[in-house]
């Protein structure tokens, strides 16, 4: 789910799929209760859906999406989930139809997303949850190189306004307050994961799953653009991640929320 409707690439985003499912599991486990209708919000390929259905197995559990390539590859792997189209700029399920909406790295794609908050917790039956994680890593090289780049005088006319900037997500300390404003009670903390990538350029591979889609969908109809940016972006994380023996230690900070309506 995305602000600039970036193309999606399914083979691509799950080439990392165990290192990107474990926030997931964290944010999981701190989910309370046996929830029986649930709602997952920007499910893209429909693998942590998957996990929702191995934990509650007799929930009736939607996954939502505005990726065509993430649903047809969600419904194609995961055939007995249920998958549909919806943009969580604007869903808005009914009053009280849900016992958890769960959201995971979708939020940081949805300028304002916590101005749709009061929408989401009013969806919730009485002492439902609202659960989500976004990366925090909008002021790391991975993400400032891949702005500045795109800002710089090469690019700039065609990629400038093409990438989020650090306040595309709050701090735990703004989430806590936002939803306990609403009546939950709320648990919100952040975790910097340390993922040993390996194979070559891996941090680029990573990122072309995720931050880098609105760059690679922009320069789409010119190759040779889209490999000129590869390659000044790739000389750059070489330089910022550096290889050791045992592959390339990758670090990744974590928002997390899990807000339990009380009315």
């Amino acid at each position: 789910m995305t602000n600039a409707a970036p193309g999606w690439d399914p083979a691509q985003y799950l080439r990392h799929a165990d290192h990107r499912a474990r926030p997931f599991l964290d944010l999981l486990a701190r989910v309370p209760g046996d929830p029986v209708r649930i709602a997952d919000l920007g499910c893209g390929p429909g693998n942590v859906t998957a996990l929702l259905a191995d934990r509650w197995p007799t929930a009736r559990i939607t996954g939502y999406d505005n990726s065509p390539e993430m649903l047809a590859k969600a419904r194609a792997d995961h055939p007995r989930l249920a998958f549909e189209a919806a943009d969580a700029r604007t869903w808005a399920p009914a009053p009280g139809s849900h016992d958890l909406i769960i959201s995971n790295a979708t939020l940081q794609w949805v300028p304002g997303h916590a101005d749709r908050f009061p929408d989401w917790i009013a969806a919730l039956a009485p002492g439902g949850t609202l659960a989500f994680q976004v990366p925090g890593n909008f002021d790391a090289p991975s993400h400032r190189l891949m702005r500045d780049l795109a800002e710089s005088p090469r690019w700039r006319d065609r990629l400038a306004a093409t990438l989020r900037h650090d306040d595309a997500v709050l701090t735990p300390e703004a989430y806590l307050s936002r939803l306990t404003s609403l009546g939950c009670t709320v648990d919100a903390w952040e975790t910097t994961y340390i993922h040993l990538l390996t194979g070559q350029d891996p941090v680029l591979d990573w990122v072309k799953g995720t931050g880098l889609r609105p760059v690679l969908t922009a320069l789409r109809d010119d190759p040779q653009a889209r490999d000129a940016f590869l390659g000044e972006y790739r000389a750059a994380l070489r330089e910022a991640y550096p290889s050791g023996p045992y592959g390339t230690p990758f670090p990744f900070r974590r928002v997390f929320a899990v807000a339990r309506a009380t009315g």
